[in-house]
């Protein structure tokens, strides 16, 4: 079965796989730090995207994978723009103020 036969969620998913071990090489190389932190921020971007992208169902087509892919794609931004908004909160608890 030909790439482009797969549905899109599955050409995502193995987009993505692809941008991570290029993003891995680009890290493992010892030859440029410029590199070597555009090689971190692919691989941060692709993981967070692979994180929601995993969960779309493999034979979803163009559409239902980029609804899914924003919905999922808010939810981490609000988990983390929560967990931004906790840490003055839990780090006065740590303290026993």
């Amino acid at each position: 079965m030909g790439f482009f036969r797969l549905p899109f969620a599955s050409q995502l998913q193995i987009v993505l796989l692809v941008g991570m071990i290029l993003a891995f090489l680009l890290i493992a190389q010892n030859q440029s730090v410029d590199v070597y932190g555009y090689g971190l921020l692919l691989l941060i971007g692709f993981s967070l995207l692979q994180v929601v992208a995993g969960n779309i169902p493999p034979q979803t087509r163009l559409f239902g994978t980029l609804v899914r892919l924003v919905l999922g794609l808010v939810v981490v931004a609000a988990v983390f723009g929560i967990g931004i908004l906790l840490v003055p909160y839990l780090a006065q608890l740590g303290r026993g103020d």
